[in-house]
């Protein structure tokens, strides 16, 4: 009877994750099919497949030609890639001292990463702004103060998150490692290189992947800082090309999936260690 019940309640469960993935999916099906069709057909046939005379790469050709693709990306990736190993390695420093050291002012040092967790990122955007405005980094023009203008605040928002899902990590890995490898003369950065981050090295990849899809996506704090053509960022590109297609479908539509293609990349390479990164933190956590 309760594996009856059990089956039941598994073939539940399936149902509705698949229509919750549907619903999730669907949309960027969507999107993708209607890249690929004819502008005029769009409103009149949008849920069809694109086949025969409806097929074009004009959608793709004319985004590609008209905005400047290459820079946005390159923009994006700098902004993104330093983001990550920033975040990662101040995260993973300040947590392990968090952990396994007992100083005064501890306490209220968590207390503050904790805290900075609770402020919304638009909340804090203008004194941040008025601030790297009065240190000569914002409104410049300069396209690398520029862009060094975003990726402080989004080291700022990434890391106290990063700190506190790290800590959960590192302090599930044994002190008797750290103990052994103390006796045998290993300094503290060597305990944390070659005994901490292989320990722990999940929840890193976990952090770092999710601080690089936040700094690729987020919009809010690059529309501040980026004011440019020449330092604009690939979501400002898409905000943009939005704005200036009207009613063209088809051209929003493959500028979209120009956009989405390195996030769904990081997804589908490195599914394995987000969902062994998320599992066990929350075994461990």
């Amino acid at each position: 009877m309760n594996r009856k019940k059990r089956s039941i309640s598994q073939t539940l469960t399936y149902i509705a994750l698949g229509l919750w993935a549907l619903t999730t999916i669907y949309p960027f099906i969507w999107v993708i099919l209607n890249s690929f069709r004819k502008k005029g057909l769009i409103l009149t046939d949008s849920f069809s497949l694109p086949l025969g005379d409806a097929f074009t790469w004009e959608n793709y050709l004319t985004a590609w030609q008209r905005a400047d693709f290459k820079n946005a990306y390159l923009n994006s990736f700098l902004i993104s890639g330093t983001v990550t190993v920033v975040v990662v390695v101040l995260a993973g420093l300040a947590a392990y001292g968090l952990v396994r050291y007992r100083f005064p002012g501890r306490s209220l040092l968590y207390s503050l990463v904790m805290a900075g967790m609770m402020f919304p990122v638009f909340s804090t955007i203008i004194p941040v702004f008025r601030m790297e405005a009065m240190m000569g980094i914002a409104g410049t023009g300069n396209r690398w103060l520029s862009l060094l203008a975003v990726i402080l605040p989004q080291i700022a928002g990434n890391l106290c998150f990063a700190i506190i899902i790290l800590m959960g990590f590192i302090q599930s890995v044994p002190i008797e490692l750290e103990e052994s490898a103390y006796l045998d003369g290993c300094s503290v950065l060597q305990i944390y290189f070659h005994i901490i981050i292989p320990a722990a090295k999940s929840s890193f990849a976990t952090v770092a992947i999710f601080a690089f899809l936040w700094s690729y996506n987020d919009l809010f704090t690059q529309s501040f800082f980026l004011r440019y053509p020449q330092e604009r960022a690939i979501t400002g590109l898409l905000n943009e090309i939005s704005s200036q297609a009207g009613v063209n479908y088809g051209l929003m539509a493959s500028s979209v999936v120009l956009v989405v293609i390195p996030v769904l990349l990081v997804y589908v390479l490195l599914q394995k260690h987000i969902v062994k990164g998320l599992t066990a933190g929350a075994i461990k956590g």
